[in-house]
């Protein structure tokens, strides 16, 4: 049935209202007309004598293919012809190795979550949730963690607790994690600031096996239970007390001085006065004196006794005194996750904490330097020395390596059961180096990256099978390969006038520590590739992000 179409009579009348607005008034007639000039035309009128312009291409939908489109040769779009490969991730592997892949994949992209941990009908309590993930991974910074594994640890516990579509934050200072429940609902964000940073691994181990429980199916872990757990962790005295920390100091310098050279009373006077350094950094601390007036303070002792032996009768090596006292005041912790943060892609974070070694390294300089000048207005023979490691005594220097890292790993607060191996670790690192340097004449840098990738490999297998951290494997087993030495050679020479000498001294330090940090990376990138726990994927199948190359 066909309608018919509407007459004048049908349509809706026009309301009075509806008129233009350019029509004259109600009462009051047209205007009259003005003789206008016939030829007048419009200013985009043609002129005469052009022809007009051939029409181009006809208008068409802006969502309309080119004409070049072929369905059949489409290139990939957004989604490949061939669909999204699926992500197969098995429950066996550690749950950072899981996490990690997991934060390489785009939100739309991965995989359906299976809750580990049971919740009400209701659904998980969302602020709850995200809380909890904000203070674990807060305690996880201020550890020393890096910022990859931070963020895996977080994804890990809002995974378990059924929030999937996250996206967590982490730069130096300031964690952040947001949460969309669909594409249509509002996301929730929530941010936390690390306000102080301590070390302590024990802790720090604590937290990963909340992490690990948390994110295992055979572990019911509600969140009031989690909450508990980390309120004693929190509370949890640290495992060495602070008379200990202070011996430890003491004996790191000792056995540091041993490894350049020193004897006995060397030993002592190392030890003594990083003991004294370490009394005066804790004295400035409590008057809320800031990281680098501390690190002034602590490095002034060790220099003043090596000036001291060297004005003495006394035919001793100042150099392993000074050198010793640096060894326990160099950041090694922070430098290595600064540069693991920045080979990982966190620029920002890297950035920040190779800054905050700048500055303690610039407080070490400082406090040294005014004790050397002193020296040198008293006429003190500080000579330079020619090799970083003059001395070659294989046994009481392996000895000693041990022995330094075993003092490390009392300062970094470390379970009793994780000392041993680190200490091993230490001597094996040690071996290692003077293997490559000693022997068979390796330059040092290459034989530090060498002997510290060893150490991150070895820390990195420990801490998978472990399913713990590698910070207490890996950070007090590179302490007999920082860079005290070259350190302390290049403020002698700057001391001494000689500017030149003294930065390429320290700028063999940097590269020093440089090679460490990169070979503990290298070491534990290479133990997440080649060393595979049972139902780890192939090292194919790992995610990893794709960058520029060379444009």
């Amino acid at each position: 049935m066909v309608a018919e179409p509407e007459g004048p009579e049908d349509r809706k009348p026009q309301s009075d209202e509806a008129h233009s607005a350019f029509a004259p008034p109600t009462g009051l007639g047209q205007p009259d007309a003005v003789d206008e000039d016939p030829t007048t035309t419009s200013e985009f009128a043609v002129p005469a004598g052009f022809a007009p312009e051939a029409p181009g291409e006809p208008e068409g939908s802006a969502f309309a293919p080119p004409r070049t489109y072929r369905a059949r040769h489409s290139p990939p779009a957004f989604t490949p012809a061939q669909g999204i490969p699926m992500v197969r991730l098995t429950k066996d592997v550690p749950w950072q190795d899981r996490m990690r892949a997991m934060l390489k994949i785009p939100v739309g992209e991965r995989p359906v979550p299976d809750t580990v941990q049971k919740q009400d009908d209701a659904g998980p309590a969302v602020p709850r949730v995200l809380d909890l993930t904000l203070r674990i991974g807060e305690l996880l910074l201020a550890g020393g963690e890096g910022a990859e594994d931070v963020e895996a640890a977080m994804f890990a516990i809002s995974r378990s607790y059924g929030l999937d579509r996250c996206e967590p934050t982490v730069t130096f200072t300031l964690l952040s994690i947001t949460y969309q429940p669909s594409l249509v609902d509002d996301p929730v964000t929530a941010n936390r600031t690390v306000r102080r940073r301590g070390t302590d691994y024990t802790r720090l181990a604590a937290v990963y096996r909340l992490i690990h429980d948390i994110s295992s199916e055979e572990t019911e872990v509600s969140l009031e239970e989690a909450y508990r757990t980390l309120a004693e962790i929190r509370r949890n005295r640290h495992p060495f007390p602070g008379w200990a920390l202070t011996l430890s100091g003491g004996l790191l310098a000792g056995a540091a001085s041993v490894l350049v050279g020193g004897n006995v009373l060397v030993f002592l006077a190392a030890a003594i006065s990083a003991m004294l350094g370490d009394r005066l950094a804790w004295l400035c601390a409590g008057r809320g004196l800031p990281e680098f007036y501390q690190f002034v303070a602590a490095a002034m002792p060790p220099a003043a006794m090596g000036v001291a032996l060297t004005l003495s009768p006394l035919e001793v090596r100042a150099l392993a005194v000074i050198t010793g006292g640096l060894f326990a005041l160099i950041p090694g912790r922070a430098l290595v996750a600064g540069v693991q943060d920045g080979l990982t892609g966190f620029y920002i974070t890297a950035a920040a904490r190779l800054l905050e070694v700048g500055y303690l390294v610039v407080g070490i300089v400082v406090g040294v330097l005014s004790v050397l000048y002193m020296g040198l207005a008293l006429d003190a023979a500080l000579n330079p020395e020619t090799a970083i490691h003059s001395v070659e005594r294989p046994v009481i220097q392996t000895l000693a390596a041990m022995a330094l890292s075993l003092c490390f790993a009392v300062m970094l607060q470390q379970e009793r059961d994780t000392v041993l191996l680190v200490t091993l670790n230490g001597g094996v690192a040690w071996v290692v180096y003077g293997a490559l340097a000693d022997t068979a004449n390796v330059p040092p840098v290459a034989a530090t990256a060498a002997a510290a990738g060893l150490v991150g490999l070895f820390g990195q297998v420990l801490a998978r099978y472990r399913f713990a951290s590698a910070l207490p494997y890996v950070t007090a087993a590179i302490g007999p390969l920082l860079p005290g030495s070259a350190t302390y050679f290049g403020l002698l020479e700057i001391a001494r006038g000689d500017l030149n000498a003294g930065l390429a001294s320290l700028s063999t330090a940097a590269a020093l520590a440089l090679a460490i940090a990169i070979g503990v990376n290298l070491g534990g990138e290479v133990s997440r590739l080649f060393f595979r726990l049972p139902g780890v994927a192939e090292p194919s199948e790992r995610r990893a992000a794709k960058r520029t190359r060379g444009f």
